[in-house]
């Protein structure tokens, strides 16, 4: 049984505290067994009974809990590099949706797409998102929005999750935009999901989450709560796009309905932030899109200061967010949201965790929690979100195996 030993500075990312208090243990040891932890600590304090295990040596390294990347829209066909110069040159985001760009283009490209050539592609952006320290990914369909390409997204998805080593949380994101072929007929495509799509990922058990965009060029609040209160029904969690590109009271709606999370926020009003706190809905900030869109960052120190819990992600897709450098969202989430380093890592871990509700699984690096655990080149959290360069985690592990670094 093994013991990372040599450990610089271990930060638990315990849940006592608040989005600041990462518990860390300078000169520490992680013991594990099989696929969970069983003690972490001081080294000096290691109980005799572990004193003879084999050692791993972490060479003086800083020990985090593996990265939870808790929001993208992994699986897609195609990009948008032209609408990238575009938005560079000032051309709003809602125009190009509006003219046919937008997520219309990701599902036209998604569509021609086979099944082959998606998993060819995921299992390459998953293979670079394992070496930078992440070990459970959300993945979002509603690049297809009709039922054989939805659930060909889906199958995707349950595929990657057999075929790889990081855990894969599925979503249906049915509701990301009316389709063309229901342009001047939303509430048939409304009716579609709710009598075909749900059903259909339900009995399959495809997804664990139902997502919806709620915004001008997508779906307003008494359709989204149509939508919703259905996949309760059928027994799936909530997540909602919320208040992204305007206030439309998407955070609100969250807080009804009992959400695990509302993502992106950026205009988030007073009032969603109180009816979240007191829901206890997760709040996703995705600075890269805020970044890409040059959109105001979400409020996240009026969350944090009334106590909503903020997670941290990438929101990767082809177009509003083409990356899953989630340490380098990191480090917006820092400059951009005027978050801390420290806000900032449990925001990636137990938080991010906690918008998967699997916060009691993952997350943290506390005894009876999976081995799921990152090695990073940096003295602190601090200077290792202040030093950003291409990779710092030298090694990681998923349920005590090794699935990153040289002896991997």
């Amino acid at each position: 049984m093994p013991v990372l030993s040599n450990i610089g500075m271990l930060y638990t990312c315990a849940a006592a505290g608040g989005q600041a208090e990462l518990h860390p243990v300078k000169y520490a040891a992680l013991v594990w067994e099989r696929d969970k932890i069983v003690w972490t600590g001081p080294e000096a304090s290691l109980p005799a009974k572990y004193q003879e295990w084999e050692r791993v040596n972490a060479g003086g390294k800083m020990v985090i809990p593996g990265l939870v990347e808790c929001h993208t829209h992994l699986a897609f066909g195609g990009w948008r590099a032209d609408e990238f110069e575009l938005r560079s040159l000032g051309r709003p985001y809602i125009e190009i949706a509006k003219s046919g760009g937008g997520i219309l283009s990701s599902v036209r490209a998604t569509r021609e797409a086979s099944p082959e050539e998606l998993l060819t592609k995921c299992l390459g952006h998953l293979e670079q998102m394992k070496a930078l320290g992440i070990t459970t990914v959300e993945c979002k369909s509603g690049y297809g929005l009709n039922r054989d390409d939805e659930l060909k997204l889906l199958q995707v998805y349950r595929d990657l999750d057999r075929m790889q080593p990081l855990d894969i949380v599925s979503t249906f994101l049915g509701a990301h935009m009316v389709p063309p072929e229901y342009a001047d007929q939303r509430e048939k495509y409304v009716s579609f999901l709710v009598e075909e799509m749900l059903p259909a990922v339900a009995e399959a058990q495809l997804a664990r989450f139902c997502d919806i965009f709620i915004e001008e060029t997508a779906f307003t609040i008494d359709e989204a709560y149509t939508i919703l209160a259905n996949a309760i029904d059928y027994g799936f969690m909530l997540k909602l796009h919320a208040d992204q590109l305007s206030a439309g009271g998407g955070a609100e709606l969250a807080a009804q309905l009992g959400a695990v999370s509302a993502d992106h926020l950026e205009y988030i009003s007073d009032a969603g932030i109180q009816a979240m706190k007191n829901a206890d809905v997760v709040a996703v900030s995705l600075p890269l899109a805020s970044f890409y869109l040059r959109l105001p960052a979400i409020p996240a120190r009026k969350l944090i200061e009334a106590g909503v819990s903020v997670a941290v992600s990438t929101d990767f897709n082809p177009g509003s967010a083409p990356s899953f450098h989630l340490p380098a969202a990191m480090t917006m989430a820092c400059t951009l949201q005027h978050m801390s380093p420290a806000e900032v890592l449990k925001g990636a871990t137990l938080y991010a965790a906690k918008a998967l509700r699997m916060q009691h699984d993952i997350g943290s690096l506390e005894p009876g929690k999976r081995a799921d655990f990152a090695l990073i080149d940096a003295p602190s959290v601090n200077h290792w979100l202040y030093h950003l360069r291409p990779n710092a985690c030298t090694a990681s592990w998923k349920d005590g195996i090794q699935i990153h670094g040289q002896d991997s």
